[in-house]
């Protein structure tokens, strides 16, 4: 069943049988302008032929010419009717008229058969359930496969042993508004789609049906409504309907357009599936702008989220949805903590249209759908979703019902967002908290050390990225902690690393090596810019002052200085810049000393 075959049958003459295996036909009519196409199929088997779904009033005379032109009609002993529905069965009175054999027989289930024999007709009707739900033929056995309340309590299929066609009845049926015998490619799923969701009650009952069926050698789907189904499409159509949710009907109010319903359960779907599948952000709010659009036509999404009485964070596609304090209106900002009665209770709705002047002074104001989401555990208003509207939008109970329904995983979406991000804060500060010295909020030893071989690294492959190691050392400091006790000690030193951090480039690196112990790492400057820095940093330090008991007592710092090698190490880099340090100290202190940058 390759593509010629395809095309070789949707080309084919609908006026006319069409052969669709060996002995097998289809011998449906095609109703103009009507999507809810119906098929009926013959076998050939001699004297015990099967009609298949024998059609409706108005299609019988076209599938009784079809039928002549094939075999006598008289052939025909057997008449399958895979459930009661009216286009299927309401051609049995004139086929009783025409049945003049006496073994002639009506093949359906027996929940069927109890309607059926309303039509009063002569011939038996008799149930598809005896002899093991199957028909034996001798060399052509057809089983019946019972599935349960797909469409209704005594739905059944048939399979055909000899040919591998499965004539499924209203399973994989479709609404084709074009006619097309056979499914084309992938695409007719959506033609399946709304025909299930709405048809067949409950997603576990599709399941339990198909589950029967799909085992099956199925070389072909012939199914009662819509289009044939070749080979190589059978596994996607299996694997998309167990995917699918049923009972569309159980979402109406006042509208009953199965089809606005199909795209508003396929909304409510996708927004919840971004919840499942995307963890950023950013992701989940362009997949909901997605999954809305056809419904909601909005080119923008954004959400005001209340974390405490006064901070309200705005996550909007200008910041990446990353999070920012917002500024919200009164009008706004009065909806927040606002208990769920309250709200349906003044018949404000799920929802609200409101005028965006904000966003466009110039002009007709922008309208927006404005959504309320409510906390899980206080059941009060703790954000808002706004959708900026591109057109005027109208709301029924069905969009109504569905927009209160996608709040929920709306909500919980934007509470995890909240979680995520103070977890990443909290990270954040633990981690600034590992690498920075919390009582000079200089950087650690061990930040020091994976950091400064990185720019080493740098500085081996590029003779540009110089590398100004300075070593510092506040003097005499022993006598501060001696005389003015280590509380004043602590405050000088940090007034001298706020020195320090103010002086530095923001590149820079500055390291708490313990004590009044101090590096830094001077990154991209010759000799002559590092000591200019480390000059300004020395006599601002000598310039500050402090208060009782130290008002009289001057701070300096010493610094040595070097200039670190191409491959050379970062401890003999280090080394240098120590032995620079010591000079100064031992040459008077309060200065900056160049150590011998030669090799």
């Amino acid at each position: 069943m390759d593509t010629t075959w395809i095309q070789h049958l949707n080309s084919a003459d609908i006026n006319e049988p069409i052969l669709i295996a060996p002995q097998t036909w289809w011998v449906g009519s095609n109703l103009p302008n009507d999507p809810f196409q119906c098929h009926s199929y013959l076998i050939e088997h001699g004297e015990d032929s099967i009609l298949l779904d024998p059609g409706g009033q108005l299609t019988w005379e076209a599938t009784l010419k079809k039928i002549e032109k094939i075999i006598p009609f008289s052939k025909i002993r057997y008449f399958v009717c895979h459930h009661q529905d009216p286009d299927i069965t309401s051609s049995l009175p004139s086929i009783d008229r025409l049945v003049s054999r006496s073994d002639a027989v009506v093949l359906s289930h027996w929940r069927a058969n109890a309607l059926l024999k309303h039509y009063a007709i002569r011939i038996p009707l008799e149930c598809v359930e005896k002899n093991a739900w199957q028909l034996n033929l001798g060399q052509r056995v057809l089983q019946f496969i019972f599935t349960p309340y797909l469409h209704f309590p005594g739905a059944f299929c048939t399979f055909d042993t000899r040919s591998g066609i499965l004539f499924s009845s209203d399973l994989f049926g479709g609404f084709t508004e074009n006619w097309q015998l056979v499914a084309r490619d992938e695409s007719h799923f959506e033609n399946i789609r709304p025909f299930h969701e709405h048809y067949m009650p409950h997603k576990d009952v599709l399941m339990h049906g198909l589950s029967k069926l799909e085992p099956l050698p199925i070389t072909l789907i012939a199914p009662q409504h819509g289009s044939l189904i070749p080979h190589h499409l059978i596994t996607f159509m299996f694997t998309q309907l167990k995917a699918m949710d049923c009972g569309l009907f159980l979402m109406t109010r006042s509208n009953s357009d199965f089809r606005r319903l199909s795209r508003l359960n396929r909304m409510l779907k996708d927004v919840i599936q971004s919840m499942v599948l995307h963890r950023d952000f950013k992701e989940v709010a362009r997949s909901i702008l997605a999954a809305t659009e056809p419904l909601i036509p909005s080119t923008h999404i954004e959400f005001y989220a209340q974390i405490d009485e006064e901070l309200i964070v705005h996550l909007a596609p200008e910041t990446g949805f990353r999070g920012t304090t917002a500024h919200l209106s009164s009008e706004y900002r009065a909806f927040m903590g606002l208990p769920r009665e309250h709200w349906h209770g003044n018949k404000i709705g799920p929802y609200m249209v409101v005028d965006l002047p904000e966003v466009q002074p110039i002009g007709d104001p922008v309208r927006g759908l404005l959504l309320p989401l409510f906390s899980h555990q206080t059941n009060l208003v703790n954000a808002l979703v706004l959708f900026r509207l591109n057109q005027e939008i109208e709301i029924d109970d069905e969009l109504a019902m569905i927009l209160n329904r996608i709040s929920e995983p709306l909500g919980v979406a934007i509470e995890r967002e909240m979680i995520y991000q103070n977890m990443e804060k909290e990270r954040d500060s633990i981690y600034q908290r590992s690498i920075r010295d919390p009582l000079t909020n200089l950087y650690t030893r061990v930040y020091m050390r994976d950091t400064a071989d990185r720019l080493c690294r740098v500085h081996d492959r590029d003779v540009r990225a110089n590398l100004v190691v300075a070593m510092m050392d506040i003097d005499h400091f022993k006598s501060v902690n001696d005389t003015y006790g280590h509380n004043c000690g602590d405050h000088v030193l940090q007034q001298v690393s706020k020195v320090l951090l103010e002086g530095i480039r923001s590149a820079d690196i500055p390291v708490r090596m313990g004590g009044e112990e101090f590096i830094t790492f001077l990154i991209g400057v010759n000799n002559e810019t590092a000591k200019e820095i480390m000059e300004r940093i020395r006599t601002r330090i000598s310039q500050l002052r402090f208060a009782d008991p130290m008002a009289d007592r001057t701070i300096t710092i010493s610094i040595g200085l070097a200039s670190r090698r191409i491959g050379e190490s970062l401890e003999e880099a280090i080394k240098r810049a120590d032995i620079a340090l010591y000079r100064a100290k031992n040459t008077g202190r309060n200065q900056v000393v160049q150590a011998d940058d030669n090799p």
